[in-house]
């Protein structure tokens, strides 16, 4: 203990006042100090006692939005689909067609279609009354990030990183004009009130107006120097407020496309800006934290709504425009008084960050979309807090959702999964039946089955209505490492140290197939896009192909050196890319088993990788505690990223633009749209960690953990600042930081020993207190 005080007594300090029991008078009384910590873990009552609650799990972002009747909410979310559901917390309707994320879901103006934008490059049309699909507008070449109805409903306006503006009939869904003009993506196209123009918004710092008759372009309004987030028009068309990362939003005149003011105030990029119904504020929302309202025709600040403690998502006026709900990072939204700028009322139950809130149209319900994966509804008078989630009683190894978002299935150490239900956080079911480690779970397509994989060589399937088993598919003979469906529910693979990768019916729960061939462990499966292969990882250095029909081997692709750790199917399914100790990433031809492509670069284990979302695309992660990206047709690294250890990456964001890892999320630069294949210099993005004993920041020590505190599993939302840690004791504990507020110190070298003896008692005595 001693040795550690000396290395860093400010840390071990704030780490003992953090971690005193809740009820000790010195956590009252001194804690108030530490300002830089705005989410506190929530410790033990008292010395001897352990915590057992989860406040929840993490999760990306999604969007919710109500129907014009206010009689549905439409949510979006990473399963590739739109859920519709009535205002009672009913689902009534489950969009499937998309084989990518959904970006972002509008009704039509009658409330009878809904058009959903996809990063599979198209946007779908579907009649809300049967859930059925009755148009996929194709053309883009990328990611399309937002559509929206003309007001007279026979438009749809598309945007997409294809860096155009696409117009659609609604009635035939034929493309009946391109908008051409952007030199970067465009992030989002709104139609004017009366829907003679479209305004967009890009990262080439523009706007631009169109005329939708012709679809000439008949405006660009310059004057940005960042990217721009998003336009809207005023309700009366005569103004558009655009809101830019160079921390300003402008006012411009539609007609002339002249800039008439410019609203500075916001210390930080500015997401989005909204006008009020009566056209007369603009509410801008930014990382600032704060939410500001402007005169829109005079361009003075006219409030400063502050109380929000991380970056703010979003902002919405209700109907009558007398209040204003913002959606934060800091997992709560709020409700302002527009005319005074006071808070009334704090939407608190989220267990992470807010993306978006939405009032109904008759203002009394909020709709608000977040990163736990759940939509909530609230009662914008009174608002309700919602349930905790209890925990396992023993390490916490993964947590995952079922596609609808309904329901989170945890697998533990304690030998159970448990299932939770996302609207009510109650506890719905305790799956028990292994008789060994759980180490993972995995939901079907559809969410009514669970695949759980155990150390006790059994993979066993449970109904998720009723919690019961309905399945234990045996036949391994040594631990089970994972299992996974095939893309239509009806196979399950699952891979084993014994050497085998087995598949199973679910239906039935029979062994339909046992892959044999591999002389070593095999760590993973994973299915192809349409399901008619499997390939498995193996620690024979090799990965394996296999048709899912025959069960026959139709290929064995060798040229690894080391163990292969997994392997991933590229989005058209015509390539594999593979992870080994060997150093490499591998690329294959699935149709002829022929390598194509050896990465080379890294200097460590390379543990896992994936493909983007257009394919163009590998991303590595190496035990060299770097991140590399390649170009999979030039086979070179395009981006190389400093990680403080070792991570997995699971996958690519929709946008291209992030990778989200089991230690967080990673910011590229760019790399969908890289102008060359030039390596980019070293670059450190991930800046909140934790390690077995320390939380770091930037790679300096933040705080130092308690045994009991340390991690068996972590998670980090960087755009919160918030870390989970999950440890051995079943604990589930959530810190978040302003990292503006943390004092000098911690930027200095670690002598605070010598500059005040009298420190380091105190600090011994904390210490001690934590330890006994």
């Amino acid at each position: 203990m001693g040795s550690i005080i000396e290395m860093a007594p400010l840390q071990v300090y704030y780490s003992g006042l953090l971690f005193t029991p809740m009820s000790s008078l010195i956590r009252v009384g001194y804690l108030k100090n530490i300002a830089w910590v705005t989410v506190e873990p929530k410790v033990a009552d008292v010395w001897s006692s352990l915590i057992h609650t989860l406040k929840g799990y993490t999760g990306y972002g999604s969007s919710a939005v109500f129907s014009p009747n206010g009689k549905l909410v439409a949510f979006t979310s990473e399963d590739n689909t739109v859920r519709l559901w009535d205002t009672t917390g009913k689902q009534c309707g489950v969009l499937k067609g998309h084989t990518h994320v959904v970006s972002s879901a509008v009704f039509s103006p009658n409330g009878k279609l809904v058009a959903s934008a996809s990063a599979d490059n198209t946007v779908r049309l579907w009649d809300t009354s049967t859930g059925r699909q009755c148009g996929v507008l194709e053309g883009h070449t990328n990611c399309v990030r937002s559509a929206v109805f003309s007001p007279d409903g026979k438009l749809v306006a598309s945007a997409s990183d294809d860096k155009t503006v696409r117009l659609w009939d609604t009635s035939t869904g034929r493309q009946c004009g391109v908008l051409e003009g952007h030199t970067s993506w465009v992030k989002s196209a709104v139609f004017s009130p009366n829907g003679k123009l479209v305004a967009s918004a890009s990262n080439d710092k523009t706007v631009r107006l169109w005329d939708t008759s012709t679809g000439k372009q008949c405006g660009v309004l310059g004057g940005h120097t960042d990217w721009v987030s998003s336009a809207v028009f005023s309700p009366n068309g005569k103004l558009v407020a655009s809101a830019s990362w160079d921390k300003t939003v402008r006012l411009w005149n539609s007609s002339t496309g002249k800039q008439c003011a410019v609203l500075e105030g916001h210390t930080d990029r500015v997401k989005s800006a909204v006008f009020s119904p009566n056209g007369k504020l603009v509410a801008s929302v930014s990382d600032d934290k704060t939410v500001r309202l402007w005169d829109s025709s005079t361009g003075k600040q006219c409030g400063v709504l502050e109380g929000p403690t991380h970056w703010v998502n979003s902002a919405v006026f209700t109907p009558d425009g007398k209040l204003v709900a913002s959606a934060s990072g800091d997992k709560t939204v709020r409700l302002w008084d527009s005319s005074t700028g006071k808070q009334c009322g704090i939407l608190e139950g989220h267990t992470d960050w807010v993306g978006s809130a939405v009032f109904s149209p008759d203002g009394k319900l909020v709709a608000s979309a977040s990163g736990d994966k759940t939509v909530r509804l609230w009662d914008s008078s009174t608002g309700k807090q919602c349930g905790v989630l209890e925990s396992h009683t023993h390490d916490v190894n993964s947590a995952v959702f079922s596609l609808n978002g309904k329901l989170v299935a945890s697998a533990s150490k304690d030998q159970t999964v448990r299932l939770w239900d996302t609207s009510t956080g109650k506890q719905c079911g305790v799956l028990e039946g292994h008789t060994h480690v759980v180490s993972s779970a995995v939901f079907s397509p559809n969410g009514k089955l669970v695949a759980s994989a155990s150390a006790d060589n059994t993979v066993r399937l449970w109904d998720t209505s009723t919690g019961r088993q309905c399945g234990v598919l045996k036949g391994h003979t040594l631990w089970v490492n994972s299992a996974v469906f095939s893309p239509d529910g009806k196979l399950v693979a699952s891979a084993s140290y014994d050497k085998t990768v087995r598949l199973w019916d679910t239906s039935t729960g029979k062994e339909c197939g046992v892959l044999e061939g591999h002389t070593r462990w095999v760590y993973s499966a994973v299915f192809s896009p349409d399901g008619k292969l499997v390939a498995s990882a193996s620690d024979d250095g090799t990965v394996r192909l296999w048709d899912t029909s025959t069960g026959k081997q139709c290929g064995a692709l060798k040229g690894h050196t080391g163990w292969v750790y997994s392997a991933v199917f590229s989005p058209d399914g015509k390539l594999v890319a593979s992870a080994s100790s060997d150093k490499t990433v591998r690329l294959w031809d699935t149709s002829t088993g022929k390598q194509c492509g050896v990465l080379h670069g890294h200097t460590g284990w390379v543990s896992s990788t994936v493909f983007s979302p257009n394919g163009k695309l590998v991303a590595s992660a190496s035990a060299d505690k770097t991140v590399r990206l390649w170009d999979t047709t030039k086979k070179t690294t395009m981006q190389i990223i400093e990680t403080p250890d070792s991570i997995v990456i699971t996958k690519f964001s929709n946008d291209g633009m992030h990778l989200h890892t089991s230690h967080g999320v990673l910011q590229l630069k760019s790399p969908l749209h890289s102008g060359g294949n030039r390596e980019l210099p070293h670059t450190l993005t991930h800046s909140l960690y934790v390690t077995d004993q320390w939380i770091t920041y930037n790679m300096k020590k933040l705080l130092w953990l308690p045994v009991e505190y340390r991690r068996s599993c972590s998670a980090v939302n960087d755009t919160a600042n918030l870390l989970v840690i999950g440890s051995d004791s079943g604990r589930v504990i959530f810190i978040s930081f302003d990292f503006t507020a943390l004092p000098a110190a911690y930027l200095q070298p670690p002598v605070a020993v010598i500059a005040g003896k009298g420190f380091l008692p105190w600090t011994c005595w904390l210490l001690k207190a934590l330890m006994d």
